[in-house]
């Protein structure tokens, strides 16, 4: 059987790999072997990557004890290695800071941040460093209650978490152990001082609750961190990227009574249409015997789910590469699926919806102002520089 090297996409630009194209059009999932740990499956197509993500006969927590495929030396750690009912213990502890109701509370203080990054630019401008980064770490941080003094930290401590081959080992090293060693901090900060934040809230379930281990705590401080913020940060940057080389993007959304509507529906299908990562992580593997898509995966394999090709899936979406905001984008799975949804969901879609009309509405005649630089050796693609004028 062909194994194929794998990942497909480039790390410059938005496009996907065409080798997707072809393994949607191969009967089951195709085999494929990462840079580091096993060869896997790889799931292409929308309606076997929701039954791998959704059903119980697959594992998260099995990849800690195998040479898991990966894209970088080390194996993820955290509530995304988790199955229930650990997975369920940790995540409820955090799923009712990120509720619809608690998030769409955040929508008019989101709203008034992004107005004041906007009013503080001067064109040229680069839209990642004054927008897209400064907006989420703000978000994230003041809903975990990080000092506004220590924000612009975590940019560099993200990215060694983040990298697969754009760091060298001693600096993913170093910045890993500062990030550590600042959560430790601070979480020893809310023992001795609580506040009404999410971090204080999760030591007194470790403390007096007894429901998290010291490592569970610090682990879980560090995802919420650096996953709250660097993908709404990567996919607002993203956007803007693709409204702009769209003629009359913008000003369509800055016009109408229906601006609200609007700019949802662009950002749904927006997140259906963006294959954000670079490739497919965190496998799932196989407790027993499954058949996908026809294809017998036996007990102890590993299976990956592209979502950005699932979410292109012709077989689910027609004209699957045409960005079209009038389309039923309903179903992708740019939050995932399953018990690993993503637990910020509601808040990352306030936020880039905010973003996109805050854009709309005060910079209607945005457009690019010299050449983009992408991120290279990061988990996620999108912009390094985005360099806008008005």
């Amino acid at each position: 059987m062909t194994v194929e090297t794998y990942p497909f996409n480039a790390a410059e630009g938005l496009d996907l790999a065409p080798a997707y194209r072809r393994a949607q059009r191969t009967p089951g999932p195709v085999r494929v072997q990462l840079p580091f740990g096993e060869p896997a499956w790889l799931v292409t197509r929308h309606d076997e990557a929701r039954f791998v993500f959704a059903d119980p006969r697959f594992s998260r927590a099995m990849a800690q004890e195998r040479d898991s495929p990966r894209t970088t030396p080390h194996n993820p750690v955290g509530i995304v290695t988790m199955d229930p009912p650990e997975h369920t213990r940790v995540r409820t502890l955090v799923a009712k800071a990120f509720t619809a109701r608690r998030a769409e509370r955040l929508r008019p203080w989101i709203r008034e941040l992004l107005h004041e990054r906007i009013d503080a630019m001067a064109a040229p401008a680069d839209l990642v460093a004054e927008l897209a980064l400064p907006v989420p770490i703000a978000v994230i941080c003041e809903l975990l209650g990080v000092p506004a003094r220590d924000r612009d930290r975590f940019q560099g401590w993200s990215e060694a978490v983040l990298s697969t081959n754009g760091l060298p080992p001693e600096q993913i090293v170093e910045r890993t152990g500062a990030l550590r060693t600042y959560v430790a901090e601070l979480i020893a900060a809310r023992r001795d001082r609580p506040a009404d934040d999410l971090m204080s809230g999760l030591v007194e379930a470790r403390d007096e609750q007894d429901r998290l281990s010291d490592l569970e705590l610090e682990q879980l401080c560090i995802a919420l961190l650096v996953g709250g913020y660097e993908t709404t940060a990567s996919q607002l940057a993203n956007f803007a990227h693709l409204l702009l080389q769209r003629p009359g993007g913008l000003v369509e959304l800055a016009d109408g009574p229906d601006r609200d509507r609007r700019a949802a529906a662009w950002v749904e299908e927006l997140l259906r249409y963006v294959p954000m990562a670079a490739a497919a992580a965190m496998p799932r593997y196989a407790r027993e015997d499954v058949a996908v898509g026809g294809q017998v995966v036996r007990a102890g394999e590993p299976v990956l789910v592209a979502i950005g090709a699932a979410d292109r899936d012709p077989g689910r979406y027609p004209d699957p590469d045409v960005l079209d905001p009038d389309r039923d984008s309903r179903g992708h799975l740019a939050f995932g699926h399953g018990v690993h949804h993503c637990v910020g969901a509601a808040l990352a879609r306030i936020e880039l919806q905010e973003s996109v009309l805050a854009l709309a509405e005060r910079l209607p005649r945005l457009r690019p102002a010299g050449e983009v630089r992408w991120k290279t050796g990061l988990f996620f693609r999108g912009p390094q520089t985005l360099p806008v004028t008005w």
